[in-house]
């Protein structure tokens, strides 16, 4: 365990990597970190992470995490929630990454455009950007929409705008008129 005290859920992260790495498991750093990456810092006491798992190998994960000597709650969403389950894991000084289980909506080839990002002499998967976007249009939030239109105006003319479009038409009809109004700015 890399963490030596409360605030150190970015090391939290690298462990709970670590396994995933370990059992072959895709995944792409979301949320806070994310936004940091793609222009919208702000701070954030967990770390975030989005799967593409079953419940049975959320189970798995959780029990492999708990024998690491985490704390491991595996929270199934219901049936009207975008998530299909939180597999919450802890340390002992209550640092927190929560690992999503799967995202309705989310592009299965989103895992493949996910960009390294070297972190503590390790390379982590961060969601890519087009991606990022849409999750965040979806999300709908206010917090959410200020990451979204951060990121696209960090992005310049490198942004893939219809890539975007169709990654939030996914998520369905109000992630896209959300996207509509980021863009029309």
């Amino acid at each position: 365990m890399r963490a030596t005290r409360s605030g150190e859920s970015a090391l939290l992260l690298l462990d709970v990597t670590d396994l995933l790495v370990s059992q072959n498991l895709q995944y792409a750093v979301v949320g806070a970190l994310a936004a940091s990456v793609h222009g919208a810092v702000r701070a954030s006491m967990d770390a975030d992470v989005v799967l593409s798992l079953g419940l049975r190998e959320a189970r798995n994960l959780g029990n492999a995490l708990t024998a690491a000597g985490f704390q491991a709650e595996l929270s199934p969403g219901d049936m009207e929630d975008p998530i299909a389950g939180l597999l919450r894991v802890i340390d002992r000084f209550g640092n927190r990454v929560d690992l999503l289980t799967g995202l309705k909506g989310l592009d299965p080839q989103a895992f493949s455009r996910a960009i390294d990002v070297p972190f503590q002499g390790r390379t982590l998967k961060f969601i890519g950007r087009e991606d990022f976007i849409a999750m965040k249009a979806f999300a709908g939030g206010p917090m959410d929409l200020v990451d979204a239109a951060r990121a696209i105006a960090a992005s310049g003319d490198s942004l893939d705008f219809n890539l975007v479009r169709r990654l939030a038409k996914r998520f369905g009809r109000q992630a896209l008129e959300s996207l509509d109004r980021l863009q029309a700015g």
